[in-house]
Order: structure tokens, then sequence, then C-alpha cells
């Protein structure tokens, strides 16, 4: 059997360097917002036989000098353009469109122009603010009502105050990862990375869930046994299944990653680092802080 809490305090040191890791590159590099959110063109366009590359695509656009430009390949000859630019005139909408003509036949009706402004890209920015922070906060009630039958040794609360730090850290860390990535290779958080983001909070906390299941069950059945003893053997039993369920996760995440298209790239890679950070968090920090508080309320009791 696997002693989890022997190492308990090389676990919060660890979390500790990459916590303090992600605040730093957020705090120096920030984040590369998406077109969604700063504003800019949208350009779809269709060709009826092979469409161009990229490289092409580029090269071809690359006299009308945007400040910034994303393409992406969607399906077998679909692209989707993000510029950066936000006032395009009529003029610049037809140079455009007749340089792209140049690379191929066009499906008839398929190019077409939409403009995102400023205002509402900071209106989603907003909202997506307000959507993350609120889903962790139900998540975190409710965890405190699921497990309102535990009241020994550890209030139900605390459960989900574990949980808010855990889950904070995972988003953190994947957070501080795309700023890396944002500032040495330009990669954006977009609208499918805010979808990733979501998507591993409802992940962790799944596997969070479990873990403290288990521990209530062993509670309920061994109240003879001491705390850490529980949480110890608890993590041993649901070791295999997490670290199964996440394997079997990622080995699809791993194929879109570098067979999917483009626009699955980073979504995907969001879901990769978000999933191992959080079980690593739920398997190695959110019940030890549980064990950490109940030590220093005995500490606290004998003196």
């Amino acid at each position: 059997m696997i002693d989890f809490l022997k190492y308990r305090i090389i676990f919060f040191i660890f979390s500790g360097i990459l916590i303090v890791a992600s605040i730093g590159s957020l705090f120096i590099f920030g984040l590369q917002p998406g077109i969604e959110f700063t504003g800019g063109t949208l350009i779809d366009i269709s060709y009826n036989n092979q469409r161009p590359t990229i490289d092409n695509l580029k090269k071809t656009l690359s006299e009308f000098d945007f400040k910034e430009i994303e393409i992406k390949l969607i399906g077998g000859k679909n692209i989707n353009l993000r510029i950066s630019e936000k006032n395009i005139t009529n003029d610049l909408q037809q140079k455009i469109s007749d340089k792209l003509k140049t690379l191929g036949e066009v499906e008839d009706g398929s190019l077409s122009f939409e403009t995102i402004s400023p205002v509402i890209g900071k209106e989603l920015r907003a909202k997506t603010q307000i959507i993350t922070i609120l889903s962790i906060l139900v998540i975190v009630l409710y965890i405190a009502i699921a497990f309102g039958r535990v009241a020994r040794p550890i209030s139900s609360w605390q459960y989900g105050v574990a949980s808010l730090l855990t889950l904070s850290q995972d988003v953190l860390i994947t957070l501080g990862v795309f700023s890396i990535l944002g500032k040495f290779y330009g990669v954006q958080v977009t609208i499918p990375v805010v979808t990733a983001l979501l998507v591993i909070v409802g992940y962790a906390i799944n596997d969070k869930i479990v873990v403290f299941d288990r521990i209530r069950e062993n509670l309920l059945r061994k109240s003879s046994s001491n705390y850490d003893e529980i949480v110890n053997v608890s993590l041993n039993q649901i070791l295999s299944r997490c670290l199964s369920t996440s394997l079997t996760t990622l080995f699809p995440l791993f194929a879109i990653f570098f067979l999917g298209g483009q626009s699955l790239k980073y979504f995907s890679l969001a879901l990769i680092i978000g999933i191992i950070i959080g079980t690593y968090s739920s398997l190695f920090i959110a019940s030890q802080i549980l064990v950490s508080w109940l030590k220093r309320k005995e500490k606290r009791a004998v003196k």
C-alpha cells in the first residue's frame, strides 16, 4: 500500500512551485486573447477543388500588412480566416476577395466577411469570467451539501473549500501554460479554450468527488480508525480507477492534438493539461489539505 501522506509536504511544495510559476507567467506575459474577445474580422471561404495551404494563404495576404492573422482549415475545403483589422472597407474587402480567388476556384456564395466589434468582445470576456466563477462556486456548494452527513472529524464545508482550492490550482496552472505558449508561440485563448477550461472544472471535480466519497464511505464503516489511515486507504482504493479514467480520456485527446484539425488543437491541449493537473490534485492535494487542517486543529486543541 502506498503511503500518500508520507510525502504530503513534497506534494504541497511541487504544487506551490507550479502555482507561483503560473501566477508569475500570467503577471509578466499575460494571455493572448483571441479575436472573439478583442474584436476583428472573420472571413469564411470554401474552394471547389483543392484548397490552398496555410503558407500560401499567408503569403498571398501578406501585402495587406495585417497586424495579426489566424488561419484554420475546416473540413475538406473550408477555410476560416481571423484578422485583427476591425474596420475593413468595402474596397479592401474586394481586394482581399480578389486575392483569395487567385488561389483556386471559390465555391459560389461561400465567401463572407463578419466584423466583431471590441464592445462585443469585451462583453463576451466579462460573461466568460462570470460563468467560470459561478460554475466553480455552484460545484463547491454542491459538495458542501452532499457531504453534510460527514461531520467527523472534518466539517462538510471544508470538503467544499478543499475542492475550490484545488480547482483553482487546476485552472490557474492551465492558464499559466497558455500564457507561456502565447508569449513564445502566439497561442491565443479563444472560445474553444475557454470551453475546455469549463470542461476541466467538471472533469476535475468528478475526480475529487470520487476521492471524497470514498473517504466518506470509509469514515462511516471504520469509525474507530484515525482520519490519516482512512484517507490513505481511500486513496489506494481509488488510485487505479482515477488513473485508468484519466488515461482513457487522454489517449483520444492526444490523437486529436496531433492528428486533428487546427480548430481543435488548443482545445485538446487545454484539456490534456487540465486533466493531468486535475488528476494529480485529486489524488495528491485535495485530501492532503483536509489532513493538514485536521492536524492543525489537533495541535490547537493540545495547546
